[in-house]
């Protein structure tokens, strides 16, 4: 019974949809665990191209039930619209399953995340302003308001009238705005469970049906790693854990059942939001990765800060979710360098470190040491063989892979599923 997690194994938008798709024709289950519809998975099949951002990548699969975990806080408007535009392109939507133990994203919620970035100024965090961070918050909070509830009017209009007396009092007399209504947020919520309601169930006991199968599991996570709020760039980080051990608490699938850990790179590091990134490159290298690479959120269309790989921080990542196997992908985009660089070391208040510090302050003061690399400046799009590879290549990727600390299992080529060369059965 394998379950593999697929888990962004840098600052997110690693390609975690394109593995995730490509994997998926051989699962019975696809799990999103973790974060909301600040995520954004780019999906290119024979299909067309998608972004999803709440509903698992392997909903292209027709023998995949795809489930959005407990784990992951839901927009019921971005959601339905999800559904409709797959729907409307023949993608049949009928296989998903949302937990009745995920978190709903409110109005309130949404309205809070802008308001309070306002209110940070300089410290702003760089959020999405999609209501995520204090949809979670009032999870711990004991606040939330879960999907389930969406099931039984009464007892969702109950804990709607308490909470939201809380929450306007908050909007009125801290942030001094207009109060939300009642009446109307109920309804619309009404709603959304009305059209919700054959997708809402309870999901242990599919998952442990599917264990006993003996069939493939994924577990598809969202944002990447060193955005976690334990172990990333805290306070830039993210909202809920993208760790593989995050995979067990945001589907219902004991730890122990984890067989895999999949850590998806890119061959380069890319970043969006605040926070410090030692590898990031501000002169002309970075603009033609950007250019080159498209490097703008699926999400909210930012432009992604580029750099370097950073092996530090990703050997760091691999010590903190354990990796089986790693994917590399973009490796095109580099096709066109003379040089390649490689950090392999910090150099921080003029010693030679090589761990990815926790103060912030102390982040920020790295420079990075650089390993350089020859380039292959030919095309590698076409390539679906190791040995085809050229040279140049195959070193610069082994050399990852050894500073990272784990074997390759896929290396991707291009943004389509056929652009993959298999350098290891994950299974």
């Amino acid at each position: 019974m394998p379950v593999i997690a697929v888990i962004g194994a840098q600052w997110g938008d690693e390609g975690k949809g394109k593995v995730v798709d490509m994997l998926a024709k051989k699962a019975r289950v696809v799990v999103r665990f973790s974060g909301g519809d600040n995520a954004g998975h780019t999906v290119i099949n024979p299909l067309g191209e998608f972004s999803l951002h709440l509903i698992p990548s392997g909903i292209f699969s027709s023998q995949t039930t795809c489930i959005i975990g407990n784990g992951v806080a839901i927009n019921p408007t971005v959601l339905l619209k999800e559904i409709d535009q797959l729907n409307q392109r023949g993608v049949d939507t009928s296989r998903l399953i949302i937990s009745d133990r995920a978190h709903l994203i409110m109005p309130y919620h949404i309205l809070l995340d802008s308001l309070e970035e306002k209110w940070r100024g300089g410290q702003a965090i760089g959020t999405t302003g999609r209501g995520i961070g204090p949809a979670f918050a009032d999870k711990v909070a004991r606040l939330g308001i879960r999907a389930g509830e969406l099931l039984d009017k009464e007892i969702l209009r109950k804990q709607l009238r308490f909470i939201l007396d809380y929450k306007n009092a908050i909007l009125t007399k801290v942030h001094e705005v207009n109060p939300l209504s009642f009446d109307e947020v109920y309804r619309q919520y009404c709603q959304y469970g009305e059209r919700l309601m054959p997708y809402i169930r309870e999901t242990t006991e599919i998952l442990e049906t599917a264990l006993h199968q003996d069939k493939l599991i994924l577990l598809e996570g969202a944002q990447g790693t060193l955005l976690d709020p334990d172990f990333g760039t805290y306070p830039y980080t993210t909202s809920s854990s993208p760790l593989a051990g995050e995979g067990s608490l945001g589907s219902g699938i004991s730890g122990n059942k984890i067989t895999g850990v999949l850590g998806v790179f890119k061959v380069y590091c890319t970043r969006v939001g605040s926070g410090p990134m030692p590898t990031e490159l501000t002169d002309g290298t970075g603009d033609l990765i950007r250019e080159t690479a498209h490097e703008y959120g699926t999400t909210t269309g930012r432009a992604r800060r580029c750099g370097w790989f950073d092996a530090i921080a990703a050997r760091f990542s691999n010590r903190i979710n354990g990796f089986t196997r790693i994917a590399f992908t973009r490796l095109d985009i580099l096709d066109t360098l003379p040089h390649l660089k490689i950090c392999v070391g910090y150099q921080l208040d003029g010693k030679v470190i090589d761990f990815f510090p926790a103060n912030i302050a102390a982040l920020e003061r790295c420079q990075p040491i650089y390993e350089e690399l020859p380039g292959w400046q030919v095309p590698t799009t076409h390539i679906r063989q190791y040995q085809q590879l050229p040279p140049q290549a195959r070193q610069y990727v082994e050399r990852l892979a050894e500073l990272t600390a784990c074997p390759i299992s896929f290396i991707c080529v291009g943004p389509e599923r056929e652009q993959t060369i298999e350098v290891r059965p994950i299974l």
